[in-house]
């Protein structure tokens, strides 16, 4: 009997061992994920899949014009002109508040409701390191609030790309990546290092996870703005490319990995080498044109040419007519689309307006006021109870239980 029951013990550990391995060997499949098919997306059912919907801009990458900001325009120098209003103590906890608050659960279900199927989700190199940053300098949270959006996105069927909006030393060379007026990226070898390794380290960790559509590497790098400096920039960034997409197969893969040309995700001559990777394609930036085919022609010639996938990675800051054209422009081209923005603050060119806060230009005057030297800074700042309580009072206002939906808008963008 002893016999018997060591027996049937041992085979029932067999077969536990082997239901745990088919299962671990079915998350891993890439069967489980979006695929690439000519130009096209598919889902794991073998059905095409449309790009439909919404960045998550100024949440993990806050932008200057997003508050209303001229010259306080990055990331730094936001956090700079809060520290100087309010304190360092109190902007440290006006940063947890602003991610706890600006994008959640009720965010994502709302999104979900008006029909789009994936969101674009720009981040800041900086969440994946120990350097200063939204009011943490060790521990940072990067993972933890990726983590939460794709539980709330899975709770809702929502896929999701991860974007590197703002890299190690600067893509871009202007305020949209937080750098210091170049793209020090393409030419700093410790920058580059940095940028490989955190994509490895994101790549690693969610190596598993299907509702991840793909990795957007490198959003708009190279500004138009380098004159002589140019060609040589331009030359930098599809090796650049290479390495990384080179460091992420090593740990995953499984998601596809998305491509942007350089002035703006305009510029795809850059590329001589356009099939590098099995599971690759293509993302293109395009704003304030005519909604003719003209003005989509290039990034359709590419596409054919190469016969990869390529999506709108971002367009839109425009009003419903121009949305609506240009929405119907990309469904005719098979370009699939994610506007930009998800919320603004006292304007209706998003899917949701923050109501701007009582007093708002107080602190707007300050971030356009000199601020060259101390006594700058003293002349300048307003009480720090009124500071407080307005900050405060966007805090509460960027909630999406306090946020105008604009219908015109959802529906210009193709959606219910």
């Amino acid at each position: 009997m002893k016999t018997l029951l060591k027996f049937g013990f041992i085979v029932l550990c067999v077969v536990l061992l082997c239901t745990a391995f088919t299962l671990k060997e079915k998350k891993l499949s890439s069967s489980e994920f979006i695929a690439i098919s000519g130009p096209n997306l598919l889902t794991p059912d073998g059905q095409k899949f449309f790009i439909r919907g919404i960045n998550l801009g100024n949440w993990l990458n806050p932008e200057g014009y997003m508050f209303g900001f001229k010259a306080a325009s990055s990331a730094r120098l936001i956090d700079n002109a809060f520290r100087e209003l309010a304190g360092p103590d109190f902007t440290d906890q006006f940063w947890k508040k602003f991610k706890d608050n600006y994008v959640t659960r009720e965010d994502i279900r709302f999104i979900k409701s008006t029909g789009v199927n994936s969101i674009r989700l720009p981040f800041h190199y900086k969440l994946f390191t120990d350097e200063d940053y939204m009011g943490l300098n060790i521990k940072q949270d990067g993972f933890q609030r990726i983590d939460s959006l794709l539980s709330w996105c899975r709770a809702s069927n929502v896929y999701v790309i991860l974007d590197m909006h703002d890299a190690p030393g600067g893509q871009t060379g202007d305020n949209i990546d937080d750098s210091y007026g170049y793209p020090w990226l393409m030419t700093s070898e410790k920058s580059q290092e940095i940028f490989v390794a955190i994509w490895k380290k994101i790549a690693a960790y969610y190596k598993d996870e299907p509702l991840i559509l793909g990795y957007d590497l490198l959003n708009e790098p190279i500004a138009p703005y380098f004159g002589a400096d140019m060609p040589m920039l331009n030359t930098a960034l599809e090796p650049l490319y290479m390495k990384a997409v080179k460091a992420i197969r090593e740990v995953d893969k499984n998601h596809i990995v998305l491509l942007g040309g350089a002035q703006w995700d305009g510029n795809f001559k850059v590329f001589k080498n356009s099939k590098f990777d099995s599971k690759m394609m293509y993302t293109c930036h395009r704003y304030w044109c005519d909604t003719l085919q003209a003005n989509i022609q290039d990034f359709v010639h590419f596409r054919d040419s190469v016969n990869l996938p390529i999506y709108m990675g971002e367009t839109g800051e425009n009003n419903d007519k121009w949305i609506a054209a240009w929405t119907r422009l990309m469904v005719k081209n098979n370009i699939g689309y994610h506007y930009w923005p998800y919320k603004k603050m006292g304007k209706q060119s998003a899917m949701v307006t923050i109501p701007k806060p009582e007093n708002w230009q107080i602190i707007v005057t300050f971030t356009e006021s000199p601020r060259n030297t101390f006594d700058d800074i003293r002349r300048a700042k307003p009480g720090q109870e009124l500071v407080q309580k307005i900050m405060n009072d966007f805090l509460e206002n960027c909630k999406y239980s306090n946020c105008a939906e604009n219908k015109g808008y959802i529906k210009a963008m193709g959606l219910e």
